[in-house]
């Protein structure tokens, strides 16, 4: 198996409260349009990233990031991704976008428009969390996806509980029916690993592969 991508974690340390976790901030930055310039200030980083490690010929993987509903909805959010992109010089190939099904399923119709934007532009597009939102399948077909990411939830426990096996082997193989990859989430053991394998699930993520990591031991570990 290789290192195939990364993906941006944000984290906001502060003198007097400490640790504050993306689930406290990242709604109040969503209520208060913060979300804009700070998701905007997210992708630049990524690609600010990708551009140094393309000038300074190390080794390049994909980067993913996540996209809030209250970006993704802006009408002209991809022409920005273009601009910015074309501003660093990466290729839109090197950047994937992950949505929360809720937000890929609230509002179908412009939903797929925005999916249709992006992918013409050659952005990847995954949907984060698979399984936990309130969604009709029937409407997979018409999103321009290119991966499934399996929730944690399902793969925590799929040593040991038939239901969740079941439930993942199921979006797995519905996936590669429709042409999508799968990812899963949370791979913490061999044994789980090894049911993903036979499953024939594309890709893992989680502390059994790396724990979440500064810039510069992400670059050591590619070394490895």
């Amino acid at each position: 198996h290789a290192c195939i991508g990364v993906e941006v974690l944000l984290r906001w340390t502060d003198p007097e409260l400490g640790v504050v976790h993306p689930a406290e901030f990242i709604p109040v930055a969503e209520e208060s349009g913060l979300i804009l310039p700070l998701g905007e200030w997210v992708i630049r980083s990524a690609l600010d990233q990708l551009r140094g490690w393309m000038q300074q010929g190390k080794r390049v993987v994909p980067i993913s990031v996540n996209v809030s509903a209250v970006q993704f909805r802006q009408a002209d959010f991809a022409d920005h991704l273009v601009q910015w992109s074309a501003e660093y010089g990466v290729p839109a190939s090197l950047l994937e976008l992950e949505l929360t099904e809720s937000v890929a399923m609230t509002d179908v119709q412009n939903e797929g428009a925005q999916m249709q934007r992006l992918h013409e532009r050659g952005f990847s597009l995954s949907i984060d969390d698979f399984g936990t939102g309130y969604s009709s399948l029937s409407y997979l077909k018409r999103f321009r996806v290119h991966k499934l990411k399996i929730d944690q939830s399902f793969v925590r426990d799929i040593t040991t509980d038939q239901e969740d096996r079941a439930i993942v082997s199921a979006i797995i193989q519905m996936a590669r029916q429709l042409g999508f990859k799968t990812i899963a989430e949370g791979v913490e053991t061999a044994q789980q690993l090894d049911f993903l394998r036979q499953q024939e699930c594309d890709e893992v993520q989680g502390y059994l592969i790396g724990r979440p990591m500064s810039v510069e031991a992400f670059e050591e570990f590619l070394k490895k």
